[in-house]
C-alpha cells in the first residue's frame, strides 16, 4: 500500500525528471548553453520554483544522453570520436596528471564541443613552455572556478585546435589532482576520469562515467 510519503516522493521525482528531460531538450535544440541556464529556464517554463525539486548537473546530463541517443543518433559516434583525440592528448600530457571532464566525458558532445583537460602542476608556467617545447601555438586566458564551498580563484587556460577537436587546457595546482572544482550550478564536484579510467570507457562505451572511474570519479 503506497503510503502519503513514497507518493510524495513519486512526485517529487516525476518533477525533477520533466525538469531535467526539458533542460535536456533546451541544451541539445541550442536554447541554452549550459546545465545551470538550461535548469534555470526549464524550470521557468515548467513552473517549477521549489529549488529543492531541480535536477543536478548530473541528471539533466543523463537527461541529454537519452535525448541524444533517441532523436541524434550519431551522437555515440562523434563522443567516441572526441573521447579518442583526448586520450591521445592525455598522453602526451602525461606529466601533468590530465583528467578529463565536461560533455566529452559525459558523452553528450556535439560538433560545438570542447575536449576539456584540467592539468596539474605548481610551476604556473610548466604547461605554457611543454607547449611551446612542441611547437603547438595556443590562446592563453584565465578562468574562473570554485574550488568548494567557500573559495573560487582564477586559473591560466590554454586553447588549440588538433585538426578539427577543440581543446581547453586549464591549469590547476598539483592538490587539486584529488580535488576537482566544483561544477557550475551545482555544489559538488565535477566529474572527471583520467587516463586509465578514459581507456575503461572507451572499452565499454555503455558504462557510466562513474562506472568506469572506479570509486573515485572526481579524482
Amino acid at each position: 500500500m503506497k503510503t502519503a510519503r513514497s507518493g510524495r516522493r513519486e512526485s517529487h521525482s516525476r518533477i525533477r525528471d520533466g525538469v531535467a528531460r526539458e533542460a535536456a531538450r533546451l541544451i541539445s535544440t541550442g536554447e541554452a548553453g549550459n546545465y545551470p541556464q538550461a535548469r534555470r529556464k526549464a524550470s521557468e517554463r515548467l513552473g517549477v520554483m521549489d529549488r529543492t525539486l531541480l535536477p543536478a548537473n548530473e541528471d539533466i546530463a543523463q537527461a541529454l544522453q537519452d535525448y541524444q541517443r533517441l532523436f541524434r543518433p550519431d551522437t555515440a559516434a562523434l563522443s567516441r570520436r572526441y573521447r579518442e583525440a583526448a586520450l591521445e592528448a592525455m598522453e602526451f600530457l602525461a606529466p601533468f596528471q590530465p583528467r578529463l571532464t565536461g560533455p566529452v566525458l559525459e558523452g553528450t558532445a556535439d560538433a560545438q564541443s570542447v575536449v576539456t583537460l584540467h592539468l596539474h602542476d605548481d610551476d604556473a608556467d610548466a604547461v605554457a613552455h611543454h607547449l611551446q617545447q612542441h611547437d603547438i601555438p595556443a590562446d592563453a586566458d584565465r578562468v574562473r572556478l570554485r574550488l568548494d564551498a567557500h573559495r573560487e580563484d582564477t586559473f591560466p587556460v590554454w586553447r588549440f585546435f588538433a585538426g578539427d577537436v577543440a581543446f581547453e587546457l586549464v591549469g590547476l595546482p598539483s592538490l587539486q589532482v584529488r580535488q576537482a572544482p566544483w561544477a557550475r550550478g551545482d555544489d559538488q564536484p565535477m566529474r572527471r576520469a583520467s587516463a586509465a579510467q578514459l581507456r575503461r570507457l572507451l572499452q565499454d562505451p555503455d558504462v557510466a562515467p562513474d562506472t568506469a572511474a572506479g570509486s573515485s570519479p572526481h579524482a
